[in-house]
């Protein structure tokens, strides 16, 4: 046999991996197929997240839970929790902000808002800033139906005086008026003299001028004479309106008049029997603040305050004219 045909009956050789030279020594080249069934094999490796180091105490903390039985473990993780949600991060130029806390139902009370009262609609010559004596007369004197002798001629000497002085100074030197007049008894000052007229002074200065001052005691005088004609001063000035005041319904001051034909018609008769100083606008004044006319603007609270008033006020009025019937009757 030929070195030929053995060559050619000799079996395939097998092909091994060749060994390849490399810097760091020899390798073997390994095929494609051997290097993807490696990686099909290898598992999906987790995204890595950054662990943040936790502090010492929870440390030690965790080391303590390892070693304690399994009825503490869940203690002990709550306060691991606690410990390390007490951690702030602060941050610069940022305060931090206290959270609210909800009240339980037994801490919250139910408190009534306050109700604040109106303030009280007056007549529009009171303001804020009147004195709070003129303010006083307002609600309290002024347009209420007056009966009594000595305080309707105290109101007559007063609507006098507005001639020089005001409303507010009046009311001011109410007391110094009532003690040099005392008390306005008519029957006291229609005796006064000339040197005790001139003693009426305040400071060094009269209370008022001569002229009315000599008008007062005259005044007081006729006053008397009155009473014994007509049984009191009161039935003389209720006469004129047949003891029921005048109602005015006015909206607005300026349709106030400062007199009337009855103020008039009440000055005249007063001149004829010897009042001085009465005249219209004065007698008005009187009228106004003894409640014989009702001036108070419709809106002002104390306009039917006032006409509440006339009907208390009929009763004894009305018993008040009988018996001056009946002394007249039995001085005849």
């Amino acid at each position: 046999m030929s070195v030929a045909t053995k060559l050619k009956s000799s079996p395939t050789p097998v092909t091994e991996p060749r060994a390849i030279l490399g810097p760091t020594g020899n390798r073997v080249r390994v095929s494609d197929e051997s290097k993807r069934k490696p990686e099909a094999q290898k598992k999906p490796q987790r995204p890595k997240f950054r662990v943040s180091k936790s502090p010492q105490s929870v440390v030690q903390s965790n080391v303590s839970v390892d070693s304690s039985c399994s009825s503490d473990s869940s203690s002990s993780n709550s306060s691991v929790k606690t410990v390390s949600s007490k951690k702030t991060v602060k941050r610069i130029g940022v305060k931090p902000v206290k959270a609210k806390v909800a009240p339980t139902a037994d801490e919250v009370v139910a408190e009534p808002s306050p109700v604040l009262p109106e303030p009280l609609k007056r007549c529009d010559w009171i303001t804020p800033f009147s004195d709070p004596l003129y303010t006083s007369l307002h609600d309290k004197e002024w347009g209420v139906p007056v009966h009594d002798d000595r305080k309707l001629f105290e109101l007559l000497v007063f609507s006098q005086a507005l001639a020089e002085l005001s409303w507010p100074t009046i009311l001011n030197k109410r007391d110094i008026f009532r003690k040099l007049f005392d008390n306005f008894d008519p029957s006291t000052i229609a005796q006064f003299t000339e040197k005790k007229l001139l003693s009426l002074k305040v400071n060094g200065s009269l209370l008022l001028s001569e002229p009315k001052l000599r008008a007062v005691v005259e005044n007081a005088k006729q006053m008397l004479k009155v009473q014994q004609e007509f049984g009191s001063f009161s039935s003389y000035c209720w006469g004129f309106v047949n003891h029921k005041p005048i109602r005015n319904g006015f909206r607005y001051v300026r349709q106030v008049p400062v007199k009337t034909p009855k103020a008039e018609l009440i000055s005249k008769d007063m001149m004829q029997r010897g009042f001085r100083c009465v005249g219209p606008t004065v007698v008005y004044s009187f009228m106004q603040v003894a409640g014989i006319v009702n001036d108070h603007l419709v809106t002002c609270f104390r306009y039917q305050e006032c006409n509440a008033n006339v009907k208390k006020d009929i009763k004894p009025e009305i018993e008040r004219l009988t018996k001056d019937v009946e002394n007249t009757r039995l001085s005849c």
